[in-house]
């Protein structure tokens, strides 16, 4: 067997050089849109997680910054918790809620698709997060096509 001949890592250790950025920080001109979209079921994955993440860093740069649930993707926007609403059951269990709290806090805009939230999950608009804005199930094309017209940024988060 091969011995190993260093010290173990301890808490504080770096393994890569995180100050190291390679490319400059963009920040929004005045007027600039983005949009992000969710077609993806909320805590099957961490794209969801992370693309809302990324679209407080949008707002955080100065993007007016509009976030789009539909199909699958309204289940980001429901309030949860166990045993009673708002509270987490594990360790991030409230990540996506509390993210999406924050997108609003910060001036973000959350929509979610009517359709979606009934037809295909049994949803009311009662049981969105406070702050969401429902939308009707053509506007889901209408607001894609108003970022692309307005040369907004748009990240399209999916899972299949």
């Amino acid at each position: 067997m091969p011995k190993v001949e260093h010290a173990p890592y301890k808490d504080g250790d770096c393994f890569v050089d995180y100050e190291n950025k390679v490319f400059e920080d963009v920040k929004a001109k005045p007027g600039e849109k983005a949009l992000i979209t969710f077609h993806t079921v909320a805590n099957e994955g961490s794209v969801g997680f992370v693309n809302l993440l990324q679209a407080t860093r949008l707002i955080r740069k100065g993007f007016e910054t509009s976030v789009l649930l539909y199909g699958p993707g309204v289940t980001l926007g429901v309030q949860r918790g166990f045993p009673r609403l708002g509270d987490e059951a594990f360790p991030g269990h409230m990540n996506c809620n509390k993210q999406i709290a924050k997108i609003l806090e910060e001036g973000g805009k959350v929509y979610a698709c009517r359709f979606a939230l009934q037809a295909l999950y049994g949803y009311g608009e009662q049981n969105l997060i406070p702050g969401i804005t429902p939308i009707n199930p053509q506007d889901v094309l209408d607001i894609i096509l108003l970022a692309r017209r307005d040369n907004a940024f748009i990240l399209n988060t999916w899972t299949l």
